[in-house]
This record gives structure tokens, C-alpha cells and sequence, in this order.
């Protein structure tokens, strides 16, 4: 293999080029000089001032043309180095030279605003991780960890300086970067409470593959859910016993004073029995509401069976005495489920459609459809429509006189123990409002 041959270095090769452009006028110069009659010491003071001024000439166009590459090879060097601050020279439109001096001060210039924007969103990014209340880390290809946030430090119990670099098994959180995600780890590490939910992504940096992982600790957001459900059960709970016990209270204190009177009124012993009957109603309303609450806990856990949703909705809806409910035919699915607890939920959601319905007049329409692996079933009602809805599914929450507050809330975690769901909402460019209760096909159903 032949060698390559060196090549002349570029500001050696303009100087030689302008010593060779001048060469036929230094040549015939010093010929016609030295055929002259001048003297000798005239003819050789000439040559050397001709054969000093062509030297001189290929040194300056040398100088000329390798100056401003030299000052742009120092700019895009700067550039290099992160240094945005300097400028080339000579940037002017309408000359080549500076045309290329002006490119290179615009990319200067657009260097450094993204180089301050990076800087900004990593000091950004930066802040973010210290103060966000979430566990962050960084792995690459070989499992060794290559970034950790404060979180982090406090899970693993170690500062970054002794966390970065080493491995992901000898952390002992291999599992992290193998474990389907996102998922709900109970515990991370022995010791370190839960549960936490991981998840986990990709990324590349510097063309290599990394892995993202982010562990949230759930049990704040637990404990704050746990929290705010005492605090509405105990004002629902609150409020239903305090409108039993106040009228129990003043009806008592007003048997006692009627009782020390001397002489009592003719009819003091109706007023007694008047009394004690007001007592008596309201401690088996008291009585009502606790049934409920024992009845809301003690919800159990669905036999799942076969239940064919055509055959479930009809029997249901023939069941509305009041008012006549419609049917519209659905296609022929078949859901899985406990026969009697859905009996129970579709009772619920059809008595309360009637009673919106017969506030107006109007009808109640039931209906089903297959969308996907799932069945929706809709019950539909030409009623006032719902004022509000954050307070739905709240346990003992009511508007009817004599409800219980708890039809709706049994009817959801029944929906929600099969593995559907069930919202209420108002119908749209009509009166009234639609239940729509969506439960899971069998895989029989799924697959046709």
C-alpha cells in the first residue's frame, strides 16, 4: 500500500503560488535589467530590490489570506471550548470575506443563547429534583447509577458521593430496573416503608442507553385520603346524629318540665305520648342509619358468575312498579358477575331515575350497548337533571327526605368490584340525567 504523500501546508502553498504568478515579470525584468548598459553595481542594487519587492508582495498575500482563517479557526475554537463571548472582525455584507466573517459571529450568536437556554433548563432542572418530593435516578446500560435527587439520597440512605457509580445489585435495587412498570412496589428496600409506585423510562446521552426511574411514596397521598374520608364521615355522621338527638333532647327537657308541674294540665298525658312517639321516631331513624353504615362496610365480595345482560336489565326494570320503565334492545353479551348484587345496584339506579321522573312527568329508559371488551348499561330519565354532582358519592349524602344517602356509594363500589365503573351526568341538550354503569365482558364475549 503506497503511503500518502505530504501535502504542502496551505499558507506555504498561497505564498508559492504568488512567488510563481509574479515569476514571469521578476524574469523578464532582471533580463532586461542585466542587458541594459547600467553598471554592474546598478544592475545587482536592482535585483535584489525587484527580487526583495516579489518576496515581499507573496508574503503579504499570504499574511492577507491566512489571517482571517486563522481569527475564524480562533472563533470556532472559542466556540468549541463553550466560550461565546468572541467576535471575528471584518463582518460586513456585500464582501465574501466578510460575509463568512458575519456567518461566524450569527452562529457565535446562537450558540450562546443555547447555550444559556441549556444552562437556564439544567439549573432549572436541577432546582426541580432537590425540591421535588419524589425519588429520581438515573442508571445507564451497566446498571451503574449515574444520577440521584435528595429523595433519592433519603431512600437509599446514603449521600451521592457514595451512590453514584456503583451498581444497581450491589444498591440492592436490581428489581427496579427488571419489574414491569408502573407497578406498586410494597416495600423498595427492607426497612424503607410503602408502598411506592415506580416507574420507569428510557433516554439516551451521549448515544448510549440510560435508564429513568422515579419511586413516588404513596403513603402521603394515602394518609391524606385516609384523612380527608374520616373527616366527611365523621361530619355526615355528625350531622345525622345531632338531627336525632336535638329534638330528643328538647322533647325530654320538655316532658321533665311538664312532669314537675302541680297541678299538671288537663292533657299533659297526650302531650307525653306525643312526645315519646317524636322519640321513638327519631331513635329508629337513628337506628336506619347505622343499619346503612353496618350495611356499606360489610359489602361482600362479588361470585362471579355468568349474567346475561338482556335477561338481568328486563327482570330489573319489570321489577319499577310507579311508573313504566322502556327497554330499548341490546345486542346479546354476557358479563361476569354476582346476580344479586348487580340486581341490587341496577334496583338502585332505576328507583332513582323514577323519582326523578316523576318530579316532571316524564319517562325512564334503559339500555345497553357493547363497546369494546366492556358492556355499557344506561339508565336514562327525563327528571329535573343533577344541581351538582361533587357530592354524589358522598356515604350518607341525600336530597330525598326519606333516602338513605348510601344507594348511589354501594351502587358505585359494587360497579367497582367487578372491575367497572359508574358515573352519573346530566344528558346533553335534554332535561334529565343518564347513569352509565360499565362492566367488563367475559373473554369468551371480548373475542368474537
Amino acid at each position: 500500500m503506497n503511503a500518502e504523500r505530504p501535502r504542502l501546508p496551505f499558507d506555504r502553498g498561497i505564498f508559492l503560488l504568488t512567488l510563481l504568478a509574479g515569476l514571469p515579470a521578476v524574469v523578464l525584468a532582471l533580463v532586461l535589467l542585466w542587458r541594459s548598459d547600467a553598471g554592474a553595481a546598478a544592475k545587482w542594487t536592482l535585483t535584489t530590490i525587484v527580487v526583495l519587492t516579489w518576496a515581499g508582495v507573496a508574503s503579504e498575500v499570504q499574511a492577507r489570506v491566512v489571517r482571517p482563517l486563522q481569527t475564524l479557526a480562533n472563533v470556532l475554537e472559542a466556540l468549541r471550548a463553550g466560550d461565546t463571548s468572541m467576535r471575528a472582525r471584518g463582518a460586513r455584507r456585500g464582501d465574501p470575506l466578510g460575509e463568512v466573517m458575519l456567518e461566524a459571529n450569527a452562529l457565535g450568536d446562537a450558540v450562546r443563547e443555547k447555550t444559556l437556554g441549556a444552562l437556564e433548563a439544567s439549573a432549572l432542572l436541577r432546582t426541580v429534583m432537590e425540591q421535588i418530593d419524589v425519588a429520581i435516578f438515573a442508571f445507564d446500560e451497566g446498571e451503574t447509577l449515574r444520577l440521584v435527587n435528595p429523595a433519592g439520597e433519603r431512600l437509599l440512605g446514603l449521600p451521592t458521593p457514595r451512590l453514584l457509580g456503583r451498581r444497581a445489585a450491589s444498591l440492592g435495587v436490581s428489581a427496579w430496573l427488571t419489574a414491569p412498570a408502573p407497578c406498586r412496589l410494597d416495600d423498595v428496600l427492607a426497612g424503607s416503608g410503602g408502598p411506592f409506585e415506580l416507574r420507569r423510562t428510557t433516554f439516551r446521552q451521549g448515544g448510549r442507553p440510560h435508564y429513568l426511574v422515579v419511586l413516588t411514596d404513596l403513603r402521603r397521598a394515602l394518609r391524606e385520603e385516609e384523612r380527608q374520608a374520616f373527616q366527611r364521615l365523621i361530619r355526615v355522621i355528625s350531622h345525622e346524629i345531632n338531627n336525632s338527638l336535638a329534638p330528643i333532647q328538647s322533647i325530654a327537657e320538655g316532658q321533665r318540665k311538664l312532669l314537675s308541674l302541680d297541678p299538671r294540665p288537663d292533657d299533659w298525658e297526650d302531650d307525653v305520648r306525643d312526645g315519646l312517639a317524636v322519640i321513638a321516631r327519631r331513635s329508629e331513624a337513628l337506628g336506619r342509619f347505622m343499619s346503612a353504615y353496618a350495611r356499606l362496610a360489610r359489602l361482600p365480595s362479588p361470585s362471579i358468575g355468568p349474567v346475561e345482560v338482556g335477561s338481568w336489565v328486563t327482570r330489573v326494570a319489570a321489577l319499577e312498579k310507579r311508573l313504566p320503565v322502556h327497554v330499548d334492545e341490546g345486542p346479546a353479551v354476557v358479563a361476569p358477575g354476582d346476580g344479586d348484587q348487580l340486581d341490587q345496584l341496577l334496583i338502585n339506579l332505576v328507583r332513582n331515575a323514577v323519582d326523578a321522573a316523576l318530579e316532571t312527568g316524564g319517562g325512564v329508559r334503559v339500555s345497553w350497548r357493547a363497546v369494546g371488551a366492556r358492556v355499557e348499561v344506561l339508565v336514562e330519565d327525563e327528571g329535573p337533571g343533577l344541581p351538582q354532582t361533587e357530592n354524589l358519592f358522598v356515604p350518607f349524602f341525600t336530597t330525598k327526605p326519606q333516602g338513605s344517602g348510601i344507594g348511589l356509594l354501594l351502587s358505585r363500589q359494587i360497579a367497582e368490584a367487578h372491575g367497572g365503573l359508574l358515573r352519573l351526568e346530566n344528558r346533553p341538550g335534554t332535561k334529565g340525567c343518564v347513569a352509565i354503569l360499565v362492566l367488563p365482558l367475559g373473554e369468551e364475549q371480548t373475542a368474537r
